[in-house]
């Protein structure tokens, strides 16, 4: 049997900027997931949060607060990226993307170098992500403007 070849080449769809950022958003969620998932592999790591420690904090329903709203942020970046209109959208990208960036690279604080290359790409990619939603956010397509119509064209 033979697979006959597709005569026509497959089509590249333009994507909206607000899929961009949805796709892109729901990545990063993705990998602050598994990489916290990950990271519970770490010898050591279960036996603290028994102790009911997390990095240096103490386990509080405070700090599980914020830890909550540190990633409901990103996570409600998915849905406000498709529902916001473009000028709130652009800004709300922007204005998150640019306040994740030192929070990303803040989890490498505190790493042994043996662990280098699991933080390196982790964080890496969570950070090429996140340039590539500021990317995205700053270069948002415009509308041109209409031309101006000269006033004996208004009269008529």
């Amino acid at each position: 049997m033979t697979i006959p070849k597709l005569q026509a080449p497959l089509a590249t769809v333009a994507m909206p900027v607000q899929a961009k950022l949805a796709a892109a958003w729901a990545s990063l969620m993705f990998l602050y997931i598994y990489v916290d998932y990950y990271h519970l592999y770490r010898p050591g790591i279960l036996d603290d949060i028994q102790a009911g420690l997390v990095f240096e904090f103490e386990i509080s329903p405070p700090l599980m607060t914020a830890f909550l709203a540190l990633l409901a942020v990103p996570s409600l970046m998915i849905t406000l990226s498709v529902v916001l209109p473009a000028q709130a959208n652009r800004i709300a990208n922007l204005l998150v993307a640019a306040l994740y960036i030192p929070v990303t690279a803040f989890n490498a604080v505190g790493e042994s170098w043996e662990w280098a290359p699991f933080y390196v790409l982790s964080i890496g990619v969570e950070l090429l992500l996140l340039a590539f939603i500021l990317r995205a956010s700053w270069a948002w397509p415009r509308i041109p403007a209409a031309a101006p119509v000269p006033v004996d064209e208004i009269r008529r």
